[in-house]
């Protein structure tokens, strides 16, 4: 890997985000991180003073993350990979009045962030001729899971941007990578109480992430093993799909 390969990334505060940050500043590269977490942020950048710029913010703040970009254009250039990775996780139920505005925010958060965060680089990086658009869906978008109704659905909204994006930037030089991974040992996947298939630590999973970026795979699941799940639920009709997944496990509510 190039030592000046250039690297914008949001999420970076925890689990997949640090991870990658991590993964490419081992590697020489320079990077912009974002994140709400303003502490873990300064935290990250300490351990890598001369190469890592730190942007505290909401992926939701469409003009706070447009002034991150264009500093971090200012200092180091136009990027080679802008990765889309700020997410929330947490179960939901439309019944609940409460969880409304929580499903709200997970969208917000999931899809909307991932729109915002790669908004202010599409027009440099077509213009360069080069460069990837990385966006960290989730096999959770394949198929809606009980109890997961924003989750789900954020992510499968996810999924068909990034698809749409590809085409769009198609012969642009410009390359759009899907990661979907299954289960990794974050923060986030903390609060499942269920068994976790091929569980795969952040760490172990980041350099599998930069080797399908570097490659510039349209689409990638992480740990592969749950690549042929991914494939079978896409294939499942609804009424054989909805007797096995009825019962599946769910996510804790933030309210629950």
């Amino acid at each position: 890997m190039s030592s000046d390969l250039k690297v914008f990334l949001t999420g970076a505060s925890s689990g997949i985000g640090w991870a990658l940050a991590e993964h490419y500043a081992a590697q020489g590269a320079l990077l912009g991180v974002c994140a709400r977490r303003r502490d873990a942020l300064q935290s990250l950048a300490a351990n890598w003073p001369e190469q890592i710029s730190s942007y505290p913010l909401d992926v939701t703040d469409v003009a706070s993350l447009r002034a991150a970009a264009g500093d971090f254009i200012g200092r180091v250039g136009v990027p080679d990979v802008v990765i889309a990775n700020a997410g929330v996780s947490v179960g939901t139920l439309t019944e609940c009045a409460e969880d409304v505005e929580v499903i709200r925010r997970v969208m917000d958060v999931n899809f909307f962030g991932m729109v915002a965060t790669f908004a202010p680089f599409v027009g440099e990086l077509r213009r360069a001729g080069r460069g990837r658009l990385v966006g960290i869906a989730s096999l959770a978008g394949v198929r809606g899971l009980p109890g997961a109704e924003a989750y789900s659905a954020s992510k499968a909204a996810a999924i068909s941007y990034l698809e749409s994006l590809r085409l769009e930037l198609r012969g642009s030089g410009v390359r759009v990578v899907t990661i979907a991974p299954g289960y990794i040992r974050t923060p986030m996947t903390a609060a499942n109480r269920f068994p976790m298939p091929f569980l795969m630590s952040a760490e172990a999973a980041a350099p599998r992430f930069a080797r399908a970026i570097a490659r510039g795979r349209s689409y990638v699941v992480v740990p592969w093993q749950m690549a042929p799940l991914g494939k079978l639920l896409r294939l499942l009709p609804n009424a054989l799909y909805d007797r096995v997944f009825a019962r599946a496990p769910r996510k804790p509510r933030a309210s629950g």
